[in-house]
């Protein structure tokens, strides 16, 4: 592997670097060592920033919608061409497997720049409905805060279709991963994106974040992250009144039905409860099953988290890396005892590092069985690879299971598929996959409930971007 990605030493702003006043230190979790220094932003960083994104929005905004998905389709490709280097700095900076790097953590974000691009040419920019013409307008300035989990992939969720609507944009990654932040900005002004309409300024969330969301310059938040911290994003957001768009926490359920076909719905279901090592806000944590096929789906389970080896993510045979930072190791692993203490059946893993990783924020890959579906287990967004067995006596029961949580974010069905997706409509989720279902970048993602709201991806994701203008003629 070559060297990641290398300090950043200054926040992006107008098409260039400027000096930053201080440092914050990204670590590699495996190692616990130093990956690089990245600038700590302060309000007045923003301010310049999003003075450079308000001076570039009137030019960008009266470019044509072809133009501008030109553009977003040359950062796909831009992003495509160095593939590698962002694989190897995602590993790096936040943990991620290099095999997952190489193909969700670049894969997803040129395949999201991509769709939006091809979107754009059909999209009905305006409309005629009697003497009204209704007209689609960007918002303006649109301040974008992602988390660590994927770095690359959730700004590009958010970058693409603002800019295609004709918004300009000030970013604040995450501290923990915010490396791909900078090779995106370069990648931007190779595309021909014009200085100012793409800023970036790093730094934390009590102070760039809360300085983006209380701007009174900034027109628009979109943000995805923990429920927590988009409550206070709305908060301080509203005394702007702007829009906020919000993609929270999930605690998604795999229902498996009586009918299903059990080994390939607990295949499924266990790599969609440990897929990045459990940090998706889009895993299924909860696997409900019927409860005379329990001890059956506990073998299938426990047989299949045993393919899940855990080691030093470089490793291309590694299927779970160290946990994103120390802190959300130690995190995880007090979930693990919580659900010891509360009487939950451990049959697989428990707290502690894994034997031979006694460096690195490492956790075990951890199954527990006969899950009281009101324990904190079972409710709370554990975000690491811990798989709960839930039994259900009928299949109405199994729907207030799945439904029984303050999210609403993602959830799969298994079983006969006119079956599986009758039971699919009545779930209380954005998005329900029916045995399996593949992902498709033009259908929206986002959550009821406390897992947000507005939607991501396809034209549902474009339209969040975009004011809606009615002309009375």
């Amino acid at each position: 592997m070559t060297e990641p990605t290398p300090t950043a030493t200054g926040h992006w702003v107008d098409g260039a670097v400027i000096p930053a006043t201080g440092t914050m230190t990204v670590l590699n979790p495996a190692t616990g060592e130093i990956v690089a220094q990245v600038p700590a932003g302060t309000a007045d960083d923003v301010d310049r920033a999003v003075t450079a994104a308000r001076a570039a929005f009137p030019g960008w905004a009266a470019t044509l919608p072809a133009e501008r998905a030109a553009v977003v389709r040359r950062i796909g490709t831009g992003l495509r061409a160095r593939g590698e280097e962002i694989a190897e700095t995602i590993t790096a900076e936040m943990g991620a497997p290099i095999t997952l790097s190489r193909t969700a953590q670049v894969g997803f974000p040129v395949m999201v720049a991509e769709s939006f691009a091809a979107l754009a040419e059909d999209f009905a920019w305006t409309e005629q409905f009697g003497n009204s013409l209704v007209v689609r307008e960007p918002i303006g300035v649109v301040g974008a805060i992602t988390p660590w989990n994927f770095p690359l992939q959730q700004i590009a969720s958010k970058l693409a279709p603002a800019l295609i609507a004709g918004n300009t944009m000030v970013f604040k990654p995450s501290e923990v991963a915010p490396l791909t932040a900078r090779i995106l900005a370069e990648v931007t002004v190779e595309a021909g994106l014009p200085a100012g309409v793409f800023n970036v300024v790093y730094g934390t969330g009590p102070v760039v974040g809360e300085a983006i969301s209380a701007h009174p310059g900034i027109d628009m938040i979109s943000f995805t992250g923990s429920t927590r911290a988009g409550r206070r994003i709305s908060a301080v957001a509203a005394g702007t009144v702007k829009r906020v768009a919000l993609e929270l926490g999930g605690k998604g359920a795999s229902v498996i039905l009586d009918d299903a076909d059990l080994p390939r719905a607990v295949e499924k279901g266990v790599m969609m409860a440990f897929a990045n090592g459990g940090q998706v806000c889009g895993a299924w944590p909860r696997m409900l099953v019927p409860a005379s096929r329990h001890d059956e789906v506990v073998r299938l389970a426990v047989a299949a988290v045993a393919q899940y080896t855990v080691g030093e993510p470089t490793d291309e045979t590694t299927r779970i890396g160290p946990m994103a930072s120390e802190a959300h190791r130690e995190k995880v692993d007090g979930y693990i005892a919580r659900g010891i203490a509360d009487g939950a059946e451990l049959v697989h893993g428990g707290p502690g590092r894994p034997a031979g990783l006694e460096r690195g924020a490492y956790v075990r890959p951890t199954v527990f069985a006969n899950v009281d579906p009101k324990s904190v287990i079972a409710q709370e967004e554990i975000f690491g690879p811990v798989l709960t067995i839930i039994p259900y006596r009928d299949e109405d029961e199994a729907i207030e299971i799945a439904n029984g949580t303050p999210y609403g974010l993602t959830s799969g069905v298994f079983g006969e598929p006119e079956h599986a997706l009758s039971v699919a409509r009545r779930l209380r989720a954005g998005q329900v996959d029916v045995n399996g279902g593949q992902w498709n970048p033009l259908a929206p993602f986002g959550g009821y409930k406390q897992s947000g709201n507005g939607r991501e991806f396809g034209r549902h994701g474009l339209e969040e971007f975009l004011e809606t203008k009615s002309i009375q003629r």
